[in-house]
């Protein structure tokens, strides 16, 4: 059997080759291409962070789930989201706490000495709450940072992550610069959505995931659910390459051609007719206007 990784002195865990990258990810349920399993191998080599892709549902977020079981590393996500802002991501201090502390002093009727000692007392590694990224710069053991649809963010919040992503370390104004001991294998997830900064863009390595090829997908599909036969996964696929040829408002993406197959196994279909097609489309479709541009190219009944 290839062995997976190897141990790489201090920088901790890499993988020896992308055909161990790629047997790894299939032994945790990740069936990765070769271009994946390359650009996998290279940004734990290069410890360069992994900029990931591709429209909503194809594997992107699974990927670092994926790579992160396979290093037996601990996943840190950081979900991206319109008005996340530093102290969501980095850090911020406890002011309950704080403030309970000054009280506390205060009744003791101290000095300015004593107020002076309470100030930078307040401002130690007790009063702060680590965020994703504080956390996964500081942590000592295998990592994997997941900072998930980074395009939902704002653009500001790019120039919070470079000092991140380009120097693996954090600038705390009160406490200093906490660099990273073991630097964290980090992959970036974007929908596309809007378009990053190429600053961000020159940090990392690039990967492209695209809806798979039907073959892989219906590989995907037998490997993700017990029971269902080669010849509903074949069904399924060819179904979901048909609906995404059309112009929806949401395509549907791998997960939901899973949960698809899952669906007619729970039901007992064995064959997916119009009549199990139009019973079940919802799994795969979430908008109106797409069940009815749907019922129509495939001539379903109501």
């Amino acid at each position: 059997m290839v062995r997976a990784v190897h141990e790489a002195g201090q920088d901790g865990r890499v993988f020896d080759s992308p055909a161990a990258v790629r047997a790894a990810l299939a032994g945790v349920g990740y069936l990765a291409d070769t271009a994946t399993a390359t650009t996998v191998f290279l940004a734990a080599r290069l410890e360069r962070p992994l900029l990931v892709e591709g429209p909503a549902g194809v594997g992107k977020t699974q990927l670092a789930t994926a790579v992160s079981r396979a290093a037996s590393a601990e996943l840190i996500r950081l979900q991206c989201y319109e008005g996340l802002d530093e102290a969501r991501a980095l850090y911020e201090w406890n002011y309950r706490k704080q403030l309970l502390r000054i009280q506390v002093e205060a009744a003791r009727g101290g000095d300015a000495a004593t107020w002076e000692r309470t100030h930078d007392d307040i401002f130690t590694d007790e009063f702060l709450l680590a965020r994703p990224l504080l956390r996964a710069i500081r942590r000592d053991a295998p990592t994997v940072l997941l900072i998930d649809e980074a395009d939902k963010t704002d653009v500001e919040v790019e120039a919070l992550l470079l000092e991140v992503l380009s120097e693996y370390q954090v600038t705390i104004p009160e406490l200093g610069t906490v660099t990273a001991t073991r630097r964290p294998f980090v992959v970036v997830t974007s929908n596309a959505t809007r378009e990053l900064s190429e600053a961000l863009k020159r940090r990392c390595l690039y990967l492209y995931l695209d809806y798979p090829a039907a073959e892989r997908e219906r590989e995907i599909i037998v490997g993700q659910v017990p029971g269902v036969q080669e010849a509903l996964a074949e069904q399924v696929v060819q179904t979901a390459a048909t609906l995404r040829a059309l112009e929806l408002r949401k395509l549907p993406s791998v997960a939901e051609t899973i949960d698809w197959a899952r669906t007619l196994v729970a039901l007992g279909v064995d064959d997916l007719d119009e009549a199990a097609i139009a019973s079940t489309l919802g799994v795969v479709l979430k908008h109106r206007s797409d069940h009815a541009r749907a019922a129509k190219e495939l001539g379903l009944t109501s």
